[in-house]
């Protein structure tokens, strides 16, 4: 049988052009280049919470990296090293195999490194730390959203959300719409590339992970505001477009999670840059809203209809400890 070394050197050892040293010591090395800040984040996905233990292991490699991109997306980073800690209940080697290469694809799809790691014998769990880099005093943060300012998110909210509702036995679609849909939960695409670009425009910003109205929620509590939402504003997908009146979709599109957007906040006069900024990437980015000033210390999101009224809806993201 494979020892874990074995597995280490089969599976996940690879050229480390960006690291001094890579996977096999103690240690990996690595040299921040001048003039930058180190962004350093970390994820866990565990099996039967974050993902079911029967998703398609390629897809599940792309994603174990790929939402941690996403982190270092939201803080105008690029990303460049990453550490990979696995928990087996089981050693099967073909699932090695196409999680390996999921991983990897994504690592190569944004130029990361994979310097070093760890693995166990345990319930199945996934955890990466990711480290990137971003100029000196260029990080977008969440504490900076300013009074005026508007609020902006890319692609689209609460497709994820419904695949996993469909999954769920929850919501009934084709075959053929599922397939479009739950690329979105398995394999969300992080938006490097758009954090980069925002760099001088946006003034806070965050990773949309568990639902609109929480993460969103960070930016406000941190920024010390609040903030105006309409409903008919939000990017969706054709299903969710079609059915934004029912309230259960409300929860989905507000709270569902597993979106792996961008969602900022920039001053008015930044407007038409963002807008260009989508056309180059060819990617969606949605203005949705305003911040406003928070009244009482109410830093939280008050979200209208198209009848400009309010929603009232409770539950505004996971949580793992709720």
């Amino acid at each position: 049988m494979a020892s874990e070394f074995d597995l280490i050197q089969r599976y996940f050892t690879r050229n480390t052009p960006q690291a001094l040293l890579g996977v096999g010591d103690d240690a990996a090395l690595i040299k921040p280049s001048a003039g930058m800040e180190l962004a350093i984040s970390t994820d866990i996905l565990v099996a039967g919470t974050h993902f079911f233990a029967d998703t398609d292991a390629y897809k599940l490699g792309w994603k174990t990296l790929a939402v941690n991109l996403s982190d270092m997306a939201a803080m105008g980073s690029k990303p460049r090293w990453a550490t990979l800690g696995l928990a087996l209940p089981e050693i099967n080697e073909e699932w090695l195999a196409k999680f390996s290469e999921g991983f990897f694809a994504c690592a190569e799809t944004f130029g990361v490194d994979l310097i070093g790691g760890d693995t166990t014998r345990g319930p199945l769990t996934l955890s990466v730390q990711i480290m990137g880099e971003v100029p000196a005093g260029k990080a977008i943060r969440r504490d900076n959203a300013k009074i005026g300012d508007e609020i902006w998110v890319s692609g689209e909210l609460g497709t994820a959300a419904l695949a996993l509702a469909v999954l769920q036995n929850k919501i009934a679609l084709s075959e053929s719409e599922m397939s479009i849909y739950r690329l979105a939960l398995e394999q969300p695409e992080p938006k490097v590339h758009l954090g980069i670009a925002l760099r001088d425009i946006a003034n806070s910003m965050i990773d949309i992970s568990d639902g609109l109205l929480a993460d969103l929620g960070h930016i406000l509590k941190r920024s010390k505001v609040a903030a105006h939402i309409h409903l008919e504003q939000l990017p969706t997908c054709n299903y969710v477009s079609h059915h934004l009146h029912e309230k259960p979709i409300h929860k989905l599109v507000l709270a569902g999670g597993d979106d792996y957007e961008l969602c900022f906040t920039a001053p008015k006069s930044q407007h038409a840059k963002i807008l260009e900024i989508s056309q180059e990437l060819t990617l969606p980015i949605s203005c949705i809203g305003n911040i406003i000033a928070a009244t009482d210390g109410d830093f939280s999101s008050t979200v209208y209809n198209q009848q400009h009224q309010i929603i009232d809806i409770k539950e505004t993201g996971f949580d793992h400890f709720a």
